[in-house]
């Protein structure tokens, strides 16, 4: 395998879970703890990746709980860097249940974290830009 140092960094990370009983509350849905635990995870997972850097996180923003994720559904959460600044990285990060049973799926919970790279000594330092859209032909 050969070093391509003019690739493009990877702005997206999927993780899988599925949600057992030790996941949920006492109506049998997934805990909001739980489910930030899986969505901060996605954020680092796709901001480090992205990078190439130790990151952390420094903000969580509006986390929209839109529908419950019950035992037994699959949980998809996908992470996408969104914005990145000098040495920030904005994650988007989606919770998308699945029923797999008749594979319906459906989004349940978004919000935004935000990361930042670290260098050697525990600093912020830069990272790279992000990609610009190409244009629609």
């Amino acid at each position: 395998m050969t070093d391509q140092p003019d690739t493009v960094p990877p702005i997206e990370v999927r993780m899988a879970e599925i949600v057992f009983p030790n996941h949920t509350n006492h109506m049998g849905t997934l805990f909001g703890g739980q489910a930030l635990a899986w969505m901060d995870k996605a954020a680092f997972l796709a901001a480090a990746r992205y990078s190439r850097r130790t990151v952390v996180t420094a903000r969580s923003d509006q986390v929209d709980f839109k529908l419950p994720i019950r035992i037994g559904q699959m949980v998809e959460t996908i992470g996408r860097i969104v914005e990145v600044g000098r040495s920030s990285m904005k994650v988007q990060v989606e919770l998308i249940a699945e029923d797999l049973h008749n594979g319906e799926r459906k989004l349940c919970t978004r919000g935004h974290f935000v990361m930042i790279a670290l260098d050697d000594e525990g600093h912020p330092t830069a990272v790279p830009a992000l990609p610009e859209a190409a244009p629609d032909a």
